[in-house]
């Protein structure tokens, strides 16, 4: 290797960059956006200018040569809840786009509910706007929110002016969000909504859940009926919360989508797909060309629930975590275009939420704490599934980068490595193993099912607009090094 790559952290915590310098980032593993090739990438004022030949190093460039480490798209995770403002004892900007940073991850889109305000509205987005001033490490988004309240009350009113305000898209919930103040919509609201988004372009995310087999299955658990243990309900055990949670909730509610997605030409976007049983209707949907599209996230395709302990609520999430034959459905559909991407859905919270004391499953929040993790979580799947490494990494940067960034609205500028594009990068050992410890969790509270996770993959440095703002190769058991400095900025979507 090079020996200006074994300095390159001289880029990072603050060393700053020159931008009317070209620089070249060199590997003979670069996913660019024809596929994966030894190829030079020259950088100039934050942009990518050419994706030039590996031996086609102009002799002003200041070179760093990465040899077989793999350069890759800076990720966009489209699926982080930063909860600021408002909540940001449970996470906030700093430390969530700083977690984003030290996992490759350049561009994020925040949801909607957990702030407060909730973004409902423009007052509530300026809010945030404020909020991230000078306290954003990575790029980042804000999709607003529509709401209802069991279809009375909703902000349809308000959707027009987000639009012009510059949000992505939207999201709503089928069912209740956890949180009062970010009401569900029925499926009369769902229509409004559509009806205002028509001919804008953009998306419609839902979490797709739907309350009545939700409170059937509650119901007949509380009452004995259902998933009982020596003629008691205990719902410490996983198998219990798994069962208040059917798949019937996650298909009736895809089904409604799709039907809805057949009158609307509005894009719909179903976030957090956990059931397996919901993916024939979706592979048919797409067969019929229905603007619809699919993400699933790591725990997914991580853990399995006969590997979850009892009372390990740090693993509760909504849609829950299934078996270990729904898992590897969803690795399928993965790999057969049906789920287009991997978001994490980062939602952490205070440790006293998760109710460890108790380990009662109802009791907890429901959200794991990610943000990060997603590339190694997905690499070491992947690892196991595609035999050839050159094409596993192209899925890699087309699951968390080029399909999130067309999600966003941000083709052609972030989630590729092509001529004109932000020279946002991250440069990955993809051989590298090693285990997940607290060191390695920069959100704000390290409960995460993920520490002792045994991954391969590694970030070695994280690139936005050229600047360096992570560097993994610490010194003396340093875990990894961020830029002091924040540079995010605010993105809107591109017309």
């Amino acid at each position: 290797m090079a020996q200006e790559a074994n300095q390159a952290g001289e880029g990072a915590a603050g060393g700053g960059w020159k931008h009317s310098v070209t620089w070249a980032f060199r590997s003979t593993r670069v996913v660019t956006a024809e596929g994966l090739r030894p190829a030079t990438l020259l950088v100039k004022s934050g942009r990518i200018e050419e994706v030039a030949a590996w031996d086609a190093i102009p002799a002003d460039a200041h070179l760093r040569d990465y040899g077989d480490f793999a350069i890759l798209p800076g990720l966009v995770d489209t699926h982080v809840h930063i909860n600021d403002p408002g909540r940001t004892l449970w996470e906030g900007f700093e430390t969530a786009t700083q977690a984003a940073a030290a996992g490759g991850v350049t561009t994020v889109v925040d949801m909607p509910l957990n702030s407060e305000p909730e973004t409902i509205n423009v007052a509530a987005l300026e809010a945030k706007r404020e909020a991230a001033t000078n306290k954003a490490w990575v790029d980042w988004m804000a999709w607003g929110g529509v709401v209802g309240n069991g279809g009375v009350g909703g902000n349809e009113n308000e959707l027009a002016e987000l639009i012009e305000a510059g949000v992505p898209g939207f999201k709503c919930f089928l069912i209740h969000s956890g949180i009062d103040g970010f009401a569900w919509v029925d499926e009369a609201q769902l229509r409004k909504a559509l009806a205002v988004l028509m001919g804008s372009g953009l998306p419609l995310l839902a979490h797709a859940e739907l309350a009545a087999p939700v409170d059937w299955a509650t119901g007949e658990i509380n009452a004995g009926v259902l998933c009982t243990y020596d003629g008691r309900v205990d719902w410490r055990r996983y198998w219990t919360y798994l069962a208040s949670r059917p798949d019937k909730a996650e298909v009736e509610a895809v089904a409604l989508l799709i039907r809805l997605a057949k009158e609307f030409p509005t894009p719909l976007h179903i976030v957090h797909l956990s059931s397996a049983e919901a993916l024939p209707m979706l592979r048919k949907a797409r067969k019929a060309g229905l603007k619809i599209s699919v993400e699933t996230c790591p725990q997914y395709l991580w853990f399995a629930a006969e590997d979850i302990p009892d009372g390990a609520t740090e693993c509760k999430c909504a849609p829950p975590i299934r078996d270990k034959a729904n898992r590897d459905a969803l690795w399928k559909a993965l790999l057969d275009g049906t789920i287009d991407m991997v978001a994490t859905d980062h939602s952490p919270c205070p440790p006293d939420m998760k109710q460890h004391g108790s380990g009662r499953f109802d009791e907890a929040w429901g959200g794991i704490a990610s943000l990060g993790l997603g590339l190694p979580v997905v690499w070491t799947g992947v690892t196991r599934r595609v035999k050839d490494q050159s094409r596993g990494l192209e899925l890699l940067a087309k699951w968390l980068a080029t399909e999130p960034a067309r999600l966003a609205g941000l083709t052609g500028r972030k989630g590729a490595l092509a001529a004109g594009y932000d020279a946002d990068l991250v440069i990955m050992d993809p051989d590298a193993e090693w285990t997940v410890a607290e060191a390695d969790l920069r959100f704000r509270h390290k409960v995460s099912p993920y520490r002792g996770a045994q991954l391969h993959g590694r970030v070695l440095e994280t690139y936005l607009r050229g600047e360096c703002i992570y560097w993994g190769r610490g010194e003396g058991g340093v875990r990894g090094v961020i830029d002091p400095k924040a540079h995010g900025r605010e993105l809107r979507r591109n017309p």
